[in-house]
């Protein structure tokens, strides 16, 4: 069967089940976008490139499928840079495929031509550019087994316009022995010694912590870290990105740690003796100065990169593997030491016999929470707390709503006053902590799981980066509901040159009433809220929830002095957390 290039990436495309493609055409692209009009795929047109490269983000977090995303070369590709990066940072799989300008006009300074393969070398997990349109079928299988295998992230495929018009005989490949990744062989199962190794530190562990991160759910392992951690007992603090891998209704379930994670979570990593981290990477939010962090602690680091482990921490049991898979093996070296599923009675002579009793390090744990709980003061005819807004969102929305954030204050706020159950409801960006995400991401997030309700909450100063989107969420007709925090400032900013800056605004300020977000949203074909009080916040959210055939905005008008607390200034050991404001500070 002869096919033009386009049509055999198209038909790629449809091998690899793709059902929807983020978009928008150009130039160099154009001959790709003429049979989409004859493919069962979806093709959502984004109102910026920036937008595609987040929606098949977002899409990516919920389903565990890649997301694709298709744009044309020079701008059109440069513009989806930051989602690629994005996607890098947190390990998500997204395909990005870029228009080129002709083979014969590569190196020319051709119009609209940028050299995006070299332009993205760094913040892809591999990239092709295509030069044989014979090569179409065998790449586009490639950089799906890429994006998804091993440590997922994005790929690019670049394809000249030249090589989309030209013609080739359709075949697909029919196995990886096809496949052209010399080198590329993810190993999945750890190494049995060390997997022994580590099932007797756990069981000689007296102040242990389950350090649990988003690897855990690119692994689909969130059941394998219940198991692990209900039959050992241990407590788990789930980072940013791994929110929702444990429930935190669980009583083993400490909450986020790190530089703003409340003070249990971060206080019972510092003294722990034992940390087993599982798909978490010992990042500069969590580890606070990394020389006094958890000074005490031996370390079983799981992760299915080998490049992560003893990056920033030397680990005492490094296993390199897919983090479920790695839990079962661990899980099954405890059942053979003794420590068996809940239930059964271990061998007297076993060394799970004589395991240490934790119920003085969960006692501690429990005391802790008592002391040093996540408290804000909304006051009766007072300031509109953005904590409350949360807790107000969390209460009146579905269990298993999924929650989209920017990137600040909010998002914090929306990690720590919302209660995950449910793994794969948190869609946000961590590593690159990029602004603009939550409004695109939820977009996509919604097209992946059209039956979940699906809650933004977004700053005005992330909200003002990519608003355009829901232009798009009008048109395609995707209900998704935006809860904007609007305190006028960029809050993080703010906060910093508050404690640290002597209370210097430079540039932080960006005014409640400019641009009117109800406007606004009524322009771009959403209904648009505004909320200025407590007693406004609960109708406004329940009036949301019931609106299912169009975007929703809601402007919370919120206490611009606010700060996130607890916090753990930048390059400060993690004993240094501050738990709440000093003596005097707030009420403004």
């Amino acid at each position: 069967m002869k096919l033009t290039g386009a049509q055999a990436l198209i038909k790629s495309l449809e091998m690899q089940k793709v059902e929807v493609i983020f978009g928008l055409p150009g130039g160099a692209i154009l001959p790709v976008y003429d049979p989409i009009l004859d493919s069962s795929i979806r093709h959502i047109l984004v109102r910026h490139e920036q937008g595609a490269g987040h929606m098949a983000e977002g899409y990516a977090h919920v389903t565990g499928r890649p997301g694709v995303a298709m744009v044309t070369s020079g701008p059109g590709a440069t513009n989806i840079v930051t989602p690629l990066a994005d996607a890098m940072m947190d390990s998500i799989p997204i395909v990005v495929i870029t228009g080129q300008v002709p083979t014969t006009a590569i190196g020319t300074d051709a119009f609209q031509e940028v050299p995006i393969t070299g332009v993205t070398l760094d913040i892809t997990k591999h990239n092709w550019l295509i030069t044989d349109v014979n090569d179409i079928p065998r790449v586009v299988a490639e950089a799906f087994h890429v994006a998804t295998t091993g440590r997922p992230g994005p790929v690019l495929v670049d394809l000249p316009k030249d090589i989309s018009n030209a013609t080739m005989d359709w075949y697909w490949p029919s196995s990886l022995d096809e496949l052209d990744l010399p080198g590329y062989k993810p190993q999945t199962t750890g190494d049995p010694e060390e997997v022994s190794r580590a099932a007797e530190l756990i069981l000689a562990a007296e102040r242990p912590v389950i350090y649990a991160g988003g690897g855990i759910l690119k692994a689909r392992g969130a059941e394998a870290l219940f198991e692990l951690a209900t039959r050992t007992g241990i407590p788990v603090v789930t980072t940013l990105m791994g929110r929702g891998t444990f429930p935190d209704s669980h009583p083993l379930c400490l909450g986020m740690p790190g530089m703003h994670g409340n003070y249990t979570a971060v206080t019972a990593m510092q003294k722990s003796d034992l940390l087993i981290a599982l798909g978490s990477r010992f990042d500069d939010r969590v580890t606070g100065k990394v020389s006094a962090f958890a000074p005490e602690a031996k370390i079983i680091h799981v992760d299915i990169d080998p490049a992560e482990l003893g990056k920033v921490r030397r680990p005492d049991v490094p296993i390199a593997g897919d983090a479920r898979l790695v839990m079962e093996q661990i899980l099954e070296a405890l059942a053979s030491q003794g420590l068996g599923p809940v239930g059964t009675v271990p061998d007297t002579g076993s060394r799970a016999a004589t395991r240490p009793d934790l119920s003085s390090w969960l006692d501690q744990i429990r005391a802790w929470q008592a002391e040093f709980p996540l408290t804000y003061n909304q006051e009766d005819g007072g300031a509109l707390k953005p904590q409350y807004v949360v807790e107000q969102l969390r209460d009146l929305s579905p269990d298993d709503t999924i929650v989209a954030s920017g990137v600040g204050q909010h998002q914090m706020w929306a990690s720590q006053y919302w209660q995950f159950n449910h793994p794969y409801t948190w869609v946000n960006s961590g590593g690159a902590g990029t602004m603009g995400f939550a409004v695109p991401a939820a977009i996509g997030a919604k097209v992946g799981r059209p039956d979940k309700t699906v809650w933004a909450i977004d700053g005005d100063g992330c909200f003002q980066m990519t608003a355009q989107e829901l232009v798009t969420a009008s048109a395609e007709k995707i209900p998704v509901k935006i809860a904007i925090l609007n305190n006028a400032y960029l809050g993080m900013v703010r906060q910093w040159q508050e404690l640290f800056y002597a209370e210097r605004y430079s540039e932080v300020y960006l005014s409640p009433d400019l641009p009117d977000y109800v406007k606004w949203a009524e322009a771009m074909g959403c209904v648009g809220l505004k909320v200025e009080s407590a007693e406004e916040v609960a109708p406004a959210i329940e009036k949301a929830n019931g609106i299912d055939d169009r975007p929703v905005v809601i402007d919370f008008r919120t206490d611009a002095f606010e700060k996130v607390y607890p916090m753990v200034p930048a390059g400060a050991p993690n004993d240094d957390i501050i738990v709440g404001p000093a003596e005097g500070e707030g009420g403004r």
